[in-house]
């Protein structure tokens, strides 16, 4: 009976620390939530603002700008809420400016840089991670060191280069693709942190049974490395994507190479942005929408390749 009476009192007291543990643990989770969702509406707030100006058709800044009386319920209400609702911004986009020339070329860019920028990532990888050849550490600690230097360094030779080839302006597309893929092979790090993840057993099997160096690559590796892969072409896509300084440094003066990030600038210079600031608006989620769209559909595999990559190799 004493026995039973000391396990009850041994009892009460665990049970009612465990409820004060599981009590702090939902009050600090409860705390992070609130504090997670005010981040998010915070971090929300100018995407929401930009969605409702490229809706609204009342030229409030275009009165601004012409010194005639704003649009009724001007001012913040007029701003946040416009009192007239349309998509007459998102036709004027395509039917009175070069947008659509400017996407396409960018979405030519960005494709054919993600394309080649992806096979040379993983080939350089592949090499890294499963090849043994003299100077291999000296190549990769001199890749690392070079890689810390900013790009805009060699802006004045570079455009000197293309410019004796005719990639600038009229072919500054060919010249962006060839500088954004040039060095596009030193960026390795993280995909051959996901390449020395795969056990190399893999390799010894399919070389035993006659494989070389290409199909042990192509048909082991790669259908492993899915994840890796979709990080690399996500990354080496959104690159060209948002570009704007080196863009406007060889397009210049040639406003049908342009891609959108320049092109977006001159709705934002001084004399325009009166009359073309709600065109902006439009422009930018008609922007948005790739990048947003890959993300959502392929985050899962993207969040694998830039974990399965964080390892020491």
């Amino acid at each position: 009976m004493d026995n039973c009476n000391n396990l009850t009192e041994n009892y009460t007291p665990r049970k009612k620390h465990e409820g004060s543990i599981r009590r702090r643990k939902i009050i600090s989770n409860t705390a992070i939530y609130i504090i997670l969702v005010l981040i998010s509406f915070i971090w929300l707030i100018p995407f929401v603002c930009i969605l409702i100006q490229s809706l609204n058709v009342d030229w409030y800044y275009a009165a601004l700008a012409s010194g005639a009386t704003p649009p009724k319920g001007g001012g913040i209400i007029g701003y946040l809420i416009p009192a007239h609702w349309g998509f007459n911004n998102y036709i004027n986009l395509f039917t009175q400016t070069h947008f659509l020339k400017w996407y396409l070329n960018t979405f030519i860019i960005a494709a054919i840089t993600a394309v080649i920028q992806t096979i040379m990532v993983l080939t350089m990888s592949y090499t890294l991670s499963r090849l043994r050849f003299k100077g291999r550490k000296f190549l990769m600690n001199f890749m690392l060191i070079l890689g810390m230097f900013p790009g805009f360094l060699t802006m004045i030779v570079l455009y000197f280069l293309l410019k004796q080839f005719g990639f600038t302006q009229e072919g500054s597309m060919w010249g962006l693709i060839l500088v954004y893929t040039a060095s596009s092979g030193m960026g390795y790090y993280v995909s051959k942190g996901f390449f020395d993840t795969i056990p190399k057993s893999l390799d010894e099997a399919a070389r035993i049974d006659g494989a070389n160096r290409l199909q042990v690559m192509i048909k082991v590796i790669l259908p492993l490395s899915k994840p890796i892969i979709i990080y690399t072409v996500l990354t080496a896509f959104m690159g060209p994507w948002g570009d704007f300084m080196f863009a406007r440094y060889i397009c210049f003066g040639y406003d049908q190479a342009y891609n959108v990030a320049l092109g977006l600038q001159l709705f934002l210079t001084q004399d325009q942005i009166g009359t073309s600031y709600t065109l902006f608006c439009a422009a930018g989620v008609i922007v948005a929408i790739p990048i947003t769209v890959l993300f959502m559909f392929l985050q899962r595999y993207y969040v694998e390749g830039v974990t399965g990559g964080a390892v020491k190799g």
